[in-house]
């Protein structure tokens, strides 16, 4: 895959590039009958490899320069995954499945530090889309009722769906025959 390569970028067209870079890494994952936890994980799993793939250094719970809200306010947020790299402004990633007010504000806040913004958004679809300059990257994700306790379950292929097995005519259309009757005297 080709690095991203953003020499001097703001959050703009270099920041376009970059999520459209991550889209496409993210296109290729897939995983069967995961938990909620377990998705984001796996997701944020792949962006630490894009990141390394890119020759960037990552880091996993990095420091937002967004305080918490009080009473914690002498505490910053954390972003799910930040990277540093040589040719541009660090980039940094929150992984969701839900649409959060508070991720906005985070990001908004990061983008305004001059980092490039982008906004992981996974599930069955219809992302809000996030106000700019932050970049959304979706990844959409299947998901269906669990074994009874243990929640929704999330699944994602992405290779074309699996043809139906080839039946025979006999498993098709079954040709009833009446049983023998049994010899006179028996």
């Amino acid at each position: 895959m080709d690095s991203v390569v953003d020499g001097g970028v703001d959050g703009g067209a270099g920041g376009e590039r970059v999520a459209a870079s991550l889209t496409e890494w993210l296109s290729r994952l897939e995983f069967t009958d995961l938990g909620t936890d377990e998705v984001t994980g796996r997701i944020i799993d792949a962006v630490l490899a894009w990141a390394a793939e890119q020759g960037w250094r990552s880091y996993r719970r990095a420091a937002s320069v967004l305080p918490l809200p009080p009473p914690m306010s002498d505490r910053h947020s954390v972003l799910d995954v930040a990277c540093a790299r040589r040719d541009g402004p660090p980039v940094v990633v929150e992984v969701d499945h839900t649409d959060r007010r508070r991720t906005w504000e985070k990001l908004a806040a990061e983008a305004a530090a001059g980092r490039v913004a982008l906004w992981v958004r996974w599930g069955p679809g219809k992302f809000a889309v996030p106000p700019a300059p932050i970049h959304l990257v979706t990844c959409e994700v299947a998901r269906h009722a669990g074994p009874a306790g243990a929640g929704r379950r999330h699944s994602r292929t992405t290779g074309p769906a699996r043809p139906a097995p080839v039946h025979t005519a006999r498993d098709v259309d079954p040709v009833v025959e009446p049983l023998p009757l049994p010899p006179a005297g028996f």
